[in-house]
């Protein structure tokens, strides 16, 4: 059995504040070697400067992170019966359903 601990770190939650991720994060200016080029790697494939959340809950994990992105790009955003677009509002819906902060 692997020890997960260390990509969880728990954070007390002040009040009024909205929950914190179990999680570990890790924000752009923080990213170094792996990390880094993986954050890389989707701002090159996407279009974008600024890394999502989502994307960034990976960060403990660079080389799944690669295999994250290629899913999606593959399977979420490819052409379809529904443009990318309406894709990602569906998405978005969703994730306001959840309550995700990601």
């Amino acid at each position: 059995m692997s020890d997960d601990s260390q990509f969880l770190m728990p954070k007390p939650q002040a009040e009024g504040k909205k929950p914190d991720t179990k999680i570990r994060i890790t924000e752009d200016a923080d990213a170094t070697g792996e990390t880094a080029a993986a954050y890389d790697y989707w701002r090159a494939g996407s279009g974008r400067k600024q890394v999502p959340g989502i994307i960034k809950c990976f960060g403990a994990r660079p080389d799944f992170l690669r295999q994250v992105v290629d899913f999606s790009n593959t399977v979420h955003f490819s052409e379809g019966h529904l443009l990318r677009r309406h894709k990602e509002m569906i998405a978005s819906y969703v994730s306001y359903l959840n309550r995700c902060p990601y």
